[in-house]
């Protein structure tokens, strides 16, 4: 009955089961087995050489990789609605050390080349103006819209004739590639993103996200930001664990087709309730108070989003029979 966050879902039993397994005499911090696997095991994942990080959450990936791409006096441009302005409580600007901001529109929360070109074209070319340094999307989206390839390819290709970085908020990524049907290369680098925030935890992780470039010299100084940031965990092996649990026979893609289906599945009795396209877990649908108070009688917990607007939201857990009954609450309204 629980459809207000996938951050509330249960940890996958195999994430339990590797970390389990990981209670054992090691190296601390980075420098154990496990987590020297994991420059090796995304390079066969997105079919080139990259460098992967572990952090403890979505917000500390995307505010290391902003902070690696982006100088305290540059801007970063995003969607109004994206994760890092509207739920980051600032994080961003406090990672980079002061970076801006800067914010263009696009439905669904999704940007296109016109859209950030209307932000880029407004800012004049002085030292009087915060000057852009990189684009950030989110993919799938804050609305669960998803980019697909050749989506984000264009936005690349803008971003490199204009000398800016391309950033990757993939809090869902996993739920993009899945509805995609796309590899994970031709989503991201193959289209021109340079850092990636790899999310796990909506996905059946319990504690480990990925920072991954496909630059390696893009890295920088980020090691360092994870630990002056307090982010560098003493017993890493057991974030580690965690992922390449995750990346085990494709867990990561299954568990997100899962969440993905059960999305569908809400989607099916809502009607012409839908205000946004379901392409990933999420469901955004027109309620009134009374309408949203009668599914929340009958034991349906969601969020409340803009006025008149409901959340919906399916984990990687859900079943068909856990979501059919809220399908079915739906199109009785």
């Amino acid at each position: 009955m629980r459809f207000f966050s996938d951050n509330a879902a249960p940890v996958h039993p195999r994430v339990l089961e590797a970390m389990a397994a990981a209670n054992a005499l090691d190296t601390a911090y980075d420098g154990d087995a496990l987590s020297r696997q994991l420059d090796g095991r995304f390079s066969d994942l997105f079919e080139r050489d990259v460098r992967a990080l572990w952090v403890p959450s979505g917000t500390a990936a995307n505010c290391l990789g902003l902070a690696a791409i982006c100088p305290p006096y540059g801007g970063v441009v995003c969607h109004r609605d994206a994760h890092i302005q509207n739920d980051e409580c600032g994080a961003p600007e406090f990672y980079t050390h002061g970076a801006k901001l800067m914010l263009a529109d696009g439905d669904g929360a999704k940007m296109t080349p016109d859209t950030v070109r209307t932000v880029l074209d407004a800012i004049a070319n002085d030292v009087h103006r915060v000057q852009p340094h990189a684009i950030s999307i989110t993919n799938a989206t804050e609305y669960g819209r998803v980019y697909r390839p050749d989506e984000v390819a264009a936005i690349g290709e803008l971003a490199r004739s204009r000398g800016l970085r391309l950033h990757m908020d993939g809090a869902r990524f996993a739920n993009a590639v899945a509805h995609a049907g796309c590899s994970p290369a031709d989503i991201t680098w193959r289209a021109g993103v340079e850092v990636l925030s790899f999310g796990f935890i909506k996905n059946g992780g319990m504690s480990a996200e990925m920072l991954v470039f496909f630059d390696p010299d893009l890295v920088g100084a980020t090691p360092q930001r994870r630990k002056r940031a307090g982010l560098l965990f003493s017993k890493g092996r057991f974030l580690a664990a965690q992922v390449l649990a995750m990346l085990d026979g494709d867990l990561w893609l299954d568990n997100a087709r899962a969440a993905n289906a059960g999305a569908t599945l809400l989607a099916g009795g809502a009607g012409d309730r839908l205000i946004h396209p379901v392409e990933a877990n999420e469901v955004f649908l027109r309620a009134t108070p009374d309408e949203a108070a009668a599914l929340r009688a009958r034991g349906f917990d969601f969020y409340d989003w803009a006025a008149g607007e409901i959340r919906l939201v399916t984990s990687w857990d859900q079943t068909p029979d856990a979501i059919r009954p809220l399908a079915d609450a739906i199109a009785a309204l």
